[in-house]
């Protein structure tokens, strides 16, 4: 993209983009493995789980996908032990908060669009002083997860701005996908998680390296 691009909104995935929780969610999936006598599963394997939540972050920590007959009595217990420890290291991305700024300074509204069930979402966002998003949209807004469109559409229905007229920033190919899917510009950005694919194949409309890098687009 050569050009700034014509974007009344900005929206963001959450874990991954604008903050890093990788680290408290792999202290919840390692208490589980402490309490079952299992050594824990460095941060660095755990990290590229992170995006894909509870589901994700077990089958990162014990190899167990849904269709096991413990899944959900895990997952509650994984869920659990991030309820009660979800800020300890969290922390936004660098740069992140000086690309908020600028972005409030532009008078353009943002707002953060997340698979993260709401309770955890409305939690973690006072404690990273994220409470100017003009909008919230989690897991349990909409009937659909991500890549489906639906949160994303939601998100711009509650900022009254067209979805054409929106970009949203994730760091994983669903959000990707999703963006695509709502008709917005989707940008892929490289410091967050990024699952088990390369963001290079993710065919997003552009990548960034840094968040700052967005502001020569807006």
């Amino acid at each position: 993209m050569k050009n700034p691009m014509k974007v009344r909104a900005v929206l963001f995935d959450l874990d991954g983009t604008l903050a890093d929780t990788a680290p408290d969610l792999a202290a919840a999936v390692n208490l589980m493995r402490l309490q079952r006598n299992l050594e824990p599963v460095p941060l660095a394997k755990l990290r590229i789980y992170a995006s894909g939540g509870a589901r994700g972050l077990l089958d990162g920590g014990f190899d167990i996908t849904p269709e096991h007959d413990e899944f959900e009595s895990m997952r509650a217990e994984f869920l659990g032990n991030y309820a009660a420890a979800i800020c300890e290291h969290t922390r936004l991305f660098d740069g992140i908060t000086e690309l908020l700024n600028s972005i409030n300074q532009q008078s353009l509204p943002w707002g953060i669009v997340t698979n993260k069930p709401s309770r955890f979402t409305q939690a973690l966002l006072p404690l990273l002083d994220l409470q100017q998003a003009r909008c919230v949209v989690s897991g349990d807004t909409t009937p659909h997860f991500k890549p489906h469109p639906a949160s994303l559409l939601e998100a711009a229905r509650q900022l009254q701005v067209l979805p054409q007229e929106c970009c949203y920033l994730g760091d994983d190919l669903r959000d990707i996908q999703a963006a695509q899917a709502a008709g917005m510009v989707s940008i892929g950005v490289t410091w967050g998680y990024c699952g088990k694919t390369e963001p290079n194949g993710w065919k997003a409309d552009l990548l960034l390296d840094q968040p700052g890098e967005l502001l020569k687009f807006i």
